[in-house]
């Protein structure tokens, strides 16, 4: 959590500064975050980790999943985090239910008091269990095991551009 405290401003500074380029749903994302009132700290981390596929020209929603509370949101989830939403229908701006970790469809972390928390969570199981990153969300991964964990002697080019960003 350190490193990610640490890192946010700065990625979130970065975020700004390229959002035209990066498309809607960093646009979304960091229209979210301005409209956030309380729990600040909590919400510019979760917009860092939450922007952080984004940046790195990968799907979000690979890696972030939002299903209802009547749905089950883990069919097709190899690797993530799901959050479960308060019914739809009832409200205009769903909140957030419960927080779970997936794997291999199923979850297995459920409670989770936050995305970061959750993230991490996932990040550990994968390497304790020496899953393989999804393809799909490589760059992420290797982001959060370089920058944030510190683990490993090499990344990407593409984790190394966005290194060299933050420092």
């Amino acid at each position: 959590m350190t490193a990610i405290d640490m890192y946010t401003p700065k990625l979130l500074k970065l975020y700004r500064a390229r959002k035209g380029a990066l498309g809607q749903d960093m646009e979304a994302l960091l229209e979210r975050l301005e409209e956030r009132t309380t729990d600040i700290v909590n919400h510019r981390r979760t917009a860092a980790l939450e922007g952080l596929p984004v940046f790195l020209r990968e799907n979000p929603t690979e890696l972030f999943k939002k299903c209802n509370e009547t749905e089950d949101g883990t069919k097709g989830v190899s690797v993530g985090i799901l959050y479960v939403m308060e019914d739809i229908i009832q409200t205009t701006s769903p909140m957030i239910q419960n927080i779970a970790v997936v794997l291999e469809e199923v979850v297995v972390l459920e409670d989770v008091p936050d995305p970061s928390t959750a993230l991490a969570y996932l990040f550990g199981l994968l390497y304790a269990l020496n899953f393989s990153y999804p393809k799909n969300l490589k760059y992420t991964f290797d982001a959060i095991q370089n920058l944030f964990m510190e683990l490993g002697s090499g990344c990407t080019q593409r984790v190394l551009s966005l290194k060299n960003k933050l420092l």
